[in-house]
């Protein structure tokens, strides 16, 4: 069987993979694979999956399955994975330093002593310790934030729809969430319902000053009302390594003021990169039967 790598993995990959298949890296063979391996960059529509009659298994490295239109691959009898035990670390840790940097005015005292500033007085920092963190679903990445937050001395709260009980943060209704928050972490799977549900109506219903931190996936905030609000004040702060286009080509984000913005950088560590390798190689292995 073809395998075909789509996108970027560590160098070491397609020789491990060599065991179970042919392994190409060029996606031009499409026609030819039986197992497409892909990450966040690749978008497996039905364009894609119409040119690929021999394809019987999609593995996304990382999170969620929302690049992979998945009922249309259902209805051709073709398996969706994903890989969402290897990258629960590397995005915890991502979204925790960005909830840590917004309140330290980390990167505005970086920029403004590189512009010669010396803002001692009118950068004022305020600390995690006895905050409310606020988590929206409570997966395997949340539940990582929620053990270093509770690290730092803080209370952490959640709202997860399909969990009523969680050892990892007290839960609740989101609306007490919102209300309750000072931080509030997204970690949500985008669905119809997901989408846009941080909006000016949701941030109205939200702590004054509250901060907050998305690293699942851009659509579920409208960029446009988060934008207003930390103009208005209404938020403080909001850090994001998703948008809703990537690149963030004319995103009102990227003028908006008290913003930390990164590149989908959340799964992109070396460790990381090495759990994906060994999670993929361990479907492929299980999917060939060897």
């Amino acid at each position: 069987m073809l395998i075909l790598l789509a996108d970027a993995f560590t160098a070491d990959l397609p020789k491990r993979l060599e065991a179970y298949g042919a392994v190409s890296q060029d996606i031009g063979s499409i026609g030819e694979a039986e197992v497409l391996i892909v990450r966040s960059k690749t978008k497996v529509d039905q364009a894609m999956m119409e040119k690929a009659p021999k394809l019987k298994y999609i593995i996304r490295g990382g999170v969620g399955v929302d690049t992979i239109d998945v009922e249309f691959a259902k209805s051709k009898g073709i398996l969706v994975d994903n890989t969402p035990e290897a990258s629960s670390v590397a995005v915890a840790e991502l979204a925790f330093a960005m909830m840590l940097a917004m309140p330290a005015n980390i990167a505005p005292a970086d920029s403004s002593m590189k512009q010669g500033k010396w803002l001692k007085k009118e950068l004022e920092r305020s600390e995690l310790l006895g905050k409310t963190l606020g988590l929206i679903g409570i997966g395997r990445i949340a539940r990582e934030v929620a053990q270093r937050a509770k690290a730092f001395g803080m209370r952490v709260i959640a709202y997860d729809k399909y969990v009523n009980a969680s050892d990892a943060a007290e839960m609740m209704s989101l609306d007490k969430v919102y209300a309750q928050a000072d931080f509030i972490s997204l970690h949500t799977p985008l669905t119809d319902e997901t989408k846009g549900m941080i909006n000016a109506a949701t941030i109205a219903t939200m702590k004054q000053g509250v901060r907050i931190i998305n690293t699942c996936r851009g659509q579920v905030v409208v960029e446009e009302d988060v934008a207003a609000a930390l103009k208005s004040g209404a938020l403080a702060g909001y850090a994001a390594d998703v948008f809703y286009k990537e690149p963030p080509e004319g995103s009102p984000l990227l003028g908006a003021p008290n913003t930390l913005l990164a590149p989908h950088l959340g799964a992109s560590t070396a460790e990381n990169l090495i759990r994906l390798g060994d999670s993929i190689t361990d479907r492929v292995k299980k999917y060939a039967g060897k």
